[in-house]
């Protein structure tokens, strides 16, 4: 569970924060706010459960702070002190549910007894809403839904363990199993596009459920439609499958799809068949082995049914290591960052100097990462990229800022200062420069105090002031920011690094290894460990 501590006065959110062994309660992260109005801008980005809340604070008071909060979350739990018994607010306190009212300064006891309180609440809520029968319903509700969010989860790579898979499949009334599968992928060719804006789900539904009828007879059939724009058809044969013939059938019943979509639907499918393979520790491969085979095929080739081939098996080098180390690009654009920007575009060049000077993939892949960035800071900024750089644009629309490292490094290095240039007036707003000059002080003592009062204290601002500029200037609150941060220093370290979890977990300032290993695998879905395990094997296939 998640808590956060609201008052004026910083001394007691430090103290209630920082000194309470909270964790024997099981709540896993103590967040700070020193006024109403940042409470509810951390309560809009993390899933908190209990208020802990002064009633007297400027610009809002508690008991005005919980009827914001009970607009959209009624199940949040609050708790509110008070240096004063007032019977006046006492009485809204219960009014809003509140779990208990507490004088200053509370007892240990006190505290602690609201807090186990307000948690044994929101057990008894979530286990009736958790409940068997309600679970069943909603799953039966969600069913199609789920389906295809499973299926569209193990096509992007997501491993699930063989029980997990057994669990999900009969969960969702799948008849998969183990065993041998294979898959297609079909793409609505122009005739379709006339439903683009109106029937085309009505239309891709009708065809998924054309293939069922189809294939049924023989097959079991599970289909989504996946985030390029296919029909993804998987398929397993009922009982026993034939010992011969598999690939024979299943040509003559794709054909078959073609010719019935054709006939009642009025347009083309062309249709990438894989062969059978094991189900399901390669379908996602072969999903890219189809999908890859799809791009492969150039022209205006289209109405076809396709076997895929063995494609020849191409082991990537690795990738570019600088374009992708945080802060990103990106971020520093955004940022105004322009010092730092360029030494990370030396910086990638650098590398593609020293490890991929022979691979023009590697080139190709970090002129369109780096142009992408530009592209969004140009637009963000209500201009064009077309309109900032002028001749320049002319390499980027023929491809020949890529064709070399030395024209990437001189046209993108270039390209930057042109940026620089038509920015200048944002970059000297000085909410721009207190963002900048946080992000620099965040980076560089990630292991030491990155609280929102350490960092107003830095800027010499009021740590609601700078709450506000923060959020104004890059859309997400500094606690969202330092924490994003860390996660990404800690994978990229995990990958790149022998170092121990534990001395991991100093550098991005987590002191407590065990709460930095709960909060990576509520953040990744694995503990640390595993994420180096999946990382090193990743790179071992390849």
């Amino acid at each position: 569970m998640q808590m956060i501590i609201v008052d004026d006065e910083a001394h007691w959110v430090d103290n209630l924060s920082m000194h309470k062994p909270w964790d024997t309660l099981g709540i896993e992260q103590v967040h700070r706010a020193y006024s109403a109005h940042e409470a509810l801008q951390i309560i809009e980005t993390q899933p908190i459960d209990i208020v802990i809340s002064d009633i007297i604070m400027p610009e809002m008071t508690g008991i005005e702070l919980i009827e914001r909060i009970r607009v959209y979350d009624k199940k949040i739990k609050c708790i509110f002190l008070s240096g004063h018994s007032d019977f006046e607010f006492t009485k809204k306190a219960v009014q809003h549910q509140a779990v208990d009212y507490l004088l200053k300064p509370p007892t240990d006891d006190e505290l602690f007894g609201a807090v186990k309180a307000a948690i044994e609440q929101l057990n008894q809520e979530w286990e009736q809403i958790s409940s068997m029968d309600r679970t069943q319903q909603t799953l039966r509700e969600n069913l199609p839904l789920l389906r295809g969010q499973l299926l569209l989860d193990a096509l992007r790579g997501q491993r699930l363990s063989a029980d997990e898979w057994n669990r999900r499949l009969e969960n969702y009334s799948l008849p998969f199993h183990e065993g041998d599968g294979a898959m297609m992928l079909i793409r609505l060719e122009e005739e379709f596009g006339q439903f683009k804006n109106n029937g085309q789900q009505l239309l891709e539904y009708a065809i998924l459920n054309m293939a069922e009828e189809i294939f049924g007879e023989y097959m079991e059939v599970w289909g989504v439609k996946e985030e390029h724009g296919y029909l993804v058809l998987l398929m397993q044969y009922k009982g026993v499958a034939p010992a011969k013939g598999k690939d024979t059938i299943l040509e003559k019943l794709a054909l078959k799809l073609q010719y019935k979509v054709k006939q009642f639907l009025k347009g083309s499918l062309s249709i990438v068949m894989t062969e059978w393979f094991a189900f399901p520790e390669k379908l996602a491969d072969k999903y890219r082995q189809a999908s890859a085979y799809f791009r492969q095929i150039v022209g205006d080739e289209r109405d076809f049914v396709m076997r895929v081939d063995d494609l020849e098996q191409r082991v990537s080098n690795g990738p570019l290591d600088a374009l992708y180390m945080p802060p990103s690009l990106m971020n520093l654009l955004e940022a105004g960052r322009w010092e730092a920007a360029e030494e990370k575009l030396i910086s990638v060049c650098a590398e593609l100097d020293d490890r991929w000077s022979d691979s023009w993939e590697h080139c190709m892949e970090a002129g369109f990462s780096i142009t992408s960035s530009f592209t969004y800071l140009a637009h963000r900024n209500g201009n064009t990229l077309e309109k900032i750089l002028g001749d320049d644009m002319d390499m980027l629309q023929s491809g020949e800022a890529f064709t070399s490292i030395s024209k990437l490094r001189k046209w993108s290095l270039g390209v930057l200062e042109k940026l620089k240039e038509d920015t200048s007036n944002d970059i000297k707003d000085i909410r721009s420069s207190y963002v900048t000059k946080l992000q620099d002080y965040v980076e560089k003592n990630l292991h030491n105090d990155v609280s929102l009062r350490a960092l107003a204290d830095h800027v010499n601002l009021h740590p609601t002031h700078l709450s506000k500029i923060y959020k104004i200037e890059t859309g997400e609150g500094i606690s969202d920011y330092v924490f994003r941060l860390r996660m990404e220093r800690a994978s990229h370290k995990l990958m790149t690094t022998d170092k121990k979890v534990y001395e991991i977990s100093m550098e991005i300032g987590y002191l407590d290894p065990a709460y930095f290993i709960k909060v990576f695998k509520r953040q990744f879905g694995v503990t640390p460990q595993e994420y180096r395990d999946r990382s090193d094997s990743h790179n071992r296939v390849l």
